[in-house]
């Protein structure tokens, strides 16, 4: 492998079509496209500052670097990405990939990030600013991630998330194959025109959560007391709540058990079947 450190580049594609080489602390400033057409590529202890430094790239490996606001789009139409113990500051990463594997990464401008990806993992990964992450996404694997930013995992499918903490309005909006354990969930209207949604163990907040979701599962989740609202126009739930709800409105079918509810609601704006059954004193 080629080793190439402690320089810098600028302009327009200076390391265009590279392949079997390795970058030790060097500086990707103004220009475009530094890295483009790569294979087998190693970037270590560097810093991006330029546009779109790593498009139509394979087989790559990135380890404590910083990603700058100018880098903006910087990771897109790429496969097989590991990338560690790095910051990313530029919104718009990585778009149109497959294969991301991310451990101990800081995003602080998430905006717009992870869209139609596939067969994507995240550790110990922290977002901020993060609205519309993961959209059309799917194939992911996700532990001990912290997110800020609305409208998350919208169209996605195949998603698990363990240990996390999401704080994220419109949550999970039209996802597929969803499996969340041990999580926190703040933000309203989580999940609507879900399907296939399994929560367990999960604290929820936020108004009229999981509406218009269809094989809706929760297996000992609580609800903060603004969860008001619940369950509109959801089929085939199977729920098993501790403590109390605020409210759970016209839920179509199956069966809702919780220790407490304090209005159920079912008026003239009911759907068929209309049968969805809810038992209140379960303990857990």
């Amino acid at each position: 492998m080629n080793i190439i450190k402690d320089k810098e580049f600028q302009g327009e594609r200076p390391l265009f079509f590279q392949q079997d080489l390795k970058l030790e602390n060097i500086k990707i400033l103004n220009g475009e496209s530094a890295i483009k057409e790569g294979h087998n590529i190693v970037a270590v202890n560097s810093y991006f500052n330029g546009k779109y430094p790593f498009w139509h790239i394979n087989d790559f490996e990135i380890e404590n670097c910083i990603f700058d606001t100018g880098a903006r789009a910087a990771i897109w139409y790429s496969n097989n990405l590991k990338m560690s113990n790095c910051k990313i500051i530029a919104p718009k990463m990585f778009r149109r990939m497959k294969g991301i594997a991310l451990f101990k990464v800081e995003f602080t401008d998430a905006q717009e990030t992870l869209w139609d990806c596939e067969n994507i993992a995240l550790k110990d990964v922290k977002a901020v600013n993060g609205d519309y992450i993961f959209m059309n996404s799917s194939n992911i694997a996700v532990e001990n991630f912290n997110l800020q930013g609305n409208y998350s995992f919208q169209n996605c499918e195949n998603i698990t998330i363990k240990d996390s903490v999401l704080d994220s309005k419109d949550a999970f909006w039209e996802a597929h194959n969803v499996v969340v354990e041990n999580s926190v969930l703040n933000g309203e209207y989580l999940g609507w025109h879900s399907k296939n949604l399994k929560l367990i163990n999960c604290k929820i907040s936020g108004t009229q959560p999981l509406c218009y979701a269809e094989n809706l599962t929760l297996v000992n989740c609580t609800f903060d007391k603004d969860c008001d609202l619940a369950f509109e126009y959801s089929t085939a739930i199977d729920a098993t709540i501790k403590g109390h709800v605020t409210s759970i409105k016209n839920p179509t079918s199956g069966i809702i058990k919780v220790q407490s509810v304090g209005t159920i609601i079912r008026d003239a704006n009911t759907k068929a079947p209309d049968n969805c059954v809810i038992e209140e004193g379960y303990n857990g």
